[in-house]
């Protein structure tokens, strides 16, 4: 069976102008039962009041995933690369032997919103980024941006009526970002997840209108 895990049980942090939603332990919230998902360590929902963000800060012996949900994020990083990345592109840093970025609102007027994943890193050599448009295809599983761990990230829509088939992993993670889905019976809403491993093949159903789920196929 898979491990429900609620929007509403995310341990919340806030100041200057950003609100964040742990799924896993952090700082002073320390769960040792909560610790990680296989390489997973991190999925943080990020909201980030209009020109504020977070400032030059250092990372090492991580691969950073980042998918944004509303607005526009202002990205730089140690490797030359600044931009500003939409809804629609799958953003990687490995982080290597140690970056510094830096990730800010880039609208002075609406609210971003975004989700930031961490996973523990093969990558132990200098830092390398990447980025990748995606062009999710309704009812399918839809590859994202590739990353140095045993680990595959795909985003999956669904509208009324559609379903889609998570194929068998040794874990599997869905989070969802937007609607709600059902899954073995069960509806998840924006911020829930299930955590399944060793459960074999898996359905998502949209509930309702449906909704957009990222879903995390990992092999350790």
């Amino acid at each position: 069976m898979p491990e429900i895990r609620r929007a509403d049980d995310r341990f919340r942090t806030d100041g200057d102008g950003v609100s964040t939603w742990h799924s896993f332990s952090y700082g002073a919230h320390y769960d040792p039962d909560n610790i990680g998902f296989g390489p997973l360590i991190a999925i943080n929902t990020e909201r980030i009041d209009a020109g504020r963000g977070y400032e030059l800060h250092h990372h090492a012996d991580v691969e950073i995933v980042t998918w944004v949900l509303e607005g526009a994020l202002q990205h730089e990083d140690g490797t030359g690369h600044r931009g500003i990345i939409r809804p629609g592109t799958a953003q990687r840093l490995s982080a290597g032997t140690g970056v510094q970025h830096s990730e800010k609102n880039a609208s002075g007027d609406v609210p971003l919103v975004f989700v930031q994943m961490m996973l523990t890193s093969d990558h132990d050599a200098e830092p390398e980024y990447a980025q990748v448009d995606v062009e999710p295809q309704p009812g399918e599983l839809t590859p994202t941006v590739d990353v140095h761990t045993g680990a595959e990230l795909f985003v999956v829509r669904l509208g009324a009526g559609q379903s889609v088939t998570v194929p068998a992993a040794r874990r599997s993670l869905a989070h969802v970002t937007a609607g709600s889905v059902e899954l073995g019976g069960t509806t998840l809403t924006s911020g829930d997840e299930a955590r399944l491993t060793d459960g074999g093949a898996y359905d998502l159903s949209a509930a309702g209108d449906g909704g957009e789920v990222l879903v995390w196929q990992l092999q350790r």
